[in-house]
């Protein structure tokens, strides 16, 4: 029994070094007003990023196959953990392809990427409530 609570100690401190990678993408979205630094910061981040998405999905996998029940919490974490990781693959596509000396792009990557980390933390957020309640 040991070994389970161990697993589970383990995926929620990720979840929370996740979320706070998230809030430091975000934080960075806010607070950096050169497009090229903030470029270079989030493409620092998101190996990290990808990093602990995959070790949240892969002790969640442990903790779900060790317990043996697949609650409504275990059937919306896997969707929520692929549809985080699809939505900051697209976010760095789009950075990436942004020049230098097109600022109209670089500004409407700023509101893309707000409203992406929002929704990053929103989905973390609200994933947690729901295995809180169920």
């Amino acid at each position: 029994m040991e070994l389970m609570q161990s697993a589970i100690d383990t995926h929620v401190y990720v979840i929370y070094f996740f979320l706070a990678v998230m809030l430091f993408n975000l934080y960075s979205v806010l607070t950096q007003t050169e497009f090229i630094k903030l470029a270079k910061r989030l493409k620092a981040m998101t190996p990290l990023y990808h990093l602990t998405n995959a070790i949240v999905i892969y002790t969640g996998t442990i903790v779900a196959f060790y317990a043996q029940v697949m609650s409504i919490t275990i059937f919306l974490m896997i969707p929520a953990s692929i549809f985080l990781l699809v939505i900051e693959i697209k976010r760095y596509k789009k950075m990436r392809v942004i020049k230098f000396a097109d600022v109209e792009a670089q500004q409407e990557f700023y509101k893309y990427a707000k409203k992406i980390y929002i929704i990053e933390i929103s989905v973390i957020v609200s994933i947690y409530l729901i295995s809180k309640v169920f």
